[in-house]
């Protein structure tokens, strides 16, 4: 995996960890939920479309 694709997932995962935090500490936030899901969704992008 190439390092942007590498630092995309390792901030995909720390986003999981804070979104999940926070929903359990303070109640669900939709918005919240909704940008982790488009993080994570670029971020199988970037993954998918390396190089082979």
């Amino acid at each position: 995996m190439p390092g942007s694709a590498r630092t995309m997932a390792v901030c995909t995962v720390g986003g999981l960890v804070v979104a999940t935090a926070y929903t359990v500490a303070l109640g669900a936030n939709g918005w919240l939920w909704f940008s982790w899901v488009v993080l994570a969704l670029v971020t199988i992008g970037m993954v998918a479309a390396r190089p082979v």
